[in-house]
């Protein structure tokens, strides 16, 4: 695929263009303290759970609810306690107090200038939003569809379509650029968008699916070659 080729990018919110200036393992650890219960579940537990509750959840407090209820009960605990755990998470969790992530504000301005922009986010409305008015980017982009809520959650290619029909863009000629491999590579590529990876940290060993193109960095995307190596079919 070459630049000429592309016509619209995709992408993913948390940890891909911001994050929490307070991390979820910190105020795990605050609303353990609080209940007075010893951790029984840490920040990657919540992480790997949370995409179970996504479509069934009408706000992410419900959604945290029941997620550490279920992992509560699991591990042994009353699942009373884990949602007086996710209570306490709610309380100190201020959804506009993110930063963007580096690159990102230079990645949307240059990219913005020959392309529609599109923002694929697994999380409520409301939540969103917000963060996105916190960071300076809630009018960057041409369209957004917030997955879980008004489609179904990344990975399952609905809220891709239903971008992609908003921005009147082919499949052909758009990517995602996203940061979970489960979510936004699995999503994109059952999509038929192109996947472009931006790592974490978080993941280990050799990501699967393979995303299209990985990223170091948000600042690869200032330079248009990057999406040469996106091979769609």
């Amino acid at each position: 695929m070459t630049d000429r080729n592309l016509s619209a990018v995709l992408f993913d919110l948390d940890d891909t263009l911001c994050e929490y200036r307070r991390s979820s393992a910190e105020i795990l650890r605050i609303a353990f303290d609080h209940e007075g219960v010893h951790p029984f579940f840490d920040e990657n537990d919540y992480r790997s759970r949370y995409p179970e509750f996504v479509d069934g959840s009408e706000t992410v407090d419900e959604l945290r609810r029941g997620c550490f209820a279920a992992i509560a009960r699991e591990a042994g605990v009353d699942p009373v306690v884990g949602e007086r755990v996710a209570d306490r998470f709610a309380t100190e969790r201020d959804h506009g107090d993110v930063r963007l992530l580096p690159g990102a504000r230079a990645a949307i301005d240059r990219l913005g200038q020959e392309y529609r922009l599109g923002l694929v986010t697994n999380g409520a409305p409301e939540m969103q939003r917000t963060k996105l008015a916190g960071v300076g980017l809630e009018s960057a982009f041409d369209t957004i569809v917030f997955a879980g809520y008004e489609t179904p959650g990344k990975p399952d290619p609905t809220p891709f379509f239903r971008a992609l029909e908003a921005l009147d863009v082919p499949a052909s000629e758009a990517v995602h650029v996203g940061n979970s491999v489960g979510s936004d590579v699995a999503g994109a590529h059952a999509a038929g968008v192109g996947a472009v990876w931006l790592p974490d940290g978080r993941h280990r060993g050799q990501p699967e699916p393979a995303p299209d193109h990985q990223l170091d960095s948000l600042t690869e995307l200032l330079e248009p070659p990057w999406v040469s190596d996106v091979a769609l079919s």
